[in-house]
């Protein structure tokens, strides 16, 4: 009498009662787009601190020697940043708040009892207007007290673009870790970019003030 065998066989993978086999680690669970808002206002605010008021202080460090005119150009820049950054966060994050008030009213969800909740989640115009100006100022001062105690002109110069570097690379470092993208490739950038705005200001400024337009 044959035996009837079954030709096929099913492999059973082992360790299917491992509870954190599947479980994503802290860096893959993270959602980094969370930080984006208020991360945004923080960099772009204190790398355009930096950035402008290096670029303005090198512009008249080309044409002037003088390190009084070098600073209050800076001070000028610093406090004409801040009140613009201020200013145009604002104006924006107030028009967001508007959309997002008439969009939840729309929507019938400013109830009495969730419009506390509600208001809770929505964006801070004066916090983020604060916050864009705290950080441009931050900024904008590392080449202000990197100018301020230097006496020579060539030196001052040069400290000046050797801290705004230094800055420069920080603050591409903290963006990318707290973004979670690359470091090295988020810092270059950065530097490259503040390098090249400083270049572009001062040959710009030195070859108008040398040609006596």
């Amino acid at each position: 009498m044959a035996t009837n065998q079954n030709p096929f066989s099913v492999s059973i993978p082992e360790n299917q009662s491992d509870p954190t086999r599947f479980q994503l680690s802290p860096d893959e669970d993270f959602d980094y787009s969370q930080r984006g808002q208020w991360l945004r206002a923080a960099v772009l605010g204190a790398n355009d601190g930096l950035v402008s008021v290096a670029s303005l202080m090198m512009g008249v460090g080309a044409v002037k020697e003088d390190a009084k005119a070098m600073i209050l150009s800076g001070f000028a820049g610093l406090v004409a940043g801040a009140c613009s950054m201020a200013i145009g966060e604002f104006v924006s994050v107030y028009s967001q708040l508007d959309i997002e008030v008439a969009q939840m009213k729309r929507e019938n969800r400013m109830t009495e009892n969730k419009e506390d909740k509600e208001r809770e989640q929505l964006p801070n115009p004066m916090q983020a207007a604060l916050a864009s100006a705290l950080a441009f100022s931050l900024g904008a001062i590392v080449p202000l007290l990197a100018a301020s105690f230097i006496g020579d002109h060539k030196v001052r110069m040069g400290v000046v673009v050797a801290a705004v570097s230094l800055a420069l690379v920080i603050f591409g470092w903290i963006g990318s870790v707290l973004g979670g993208t690359p470091v090295v490739k988020s810092s270059i950038r950065v530097l490259l970019g503040g390098l090249m705005a400083m270049a572009i200001t001062f040959g710009l400024t030195k070859l108008i003030g040398t040609s006596g337009l």
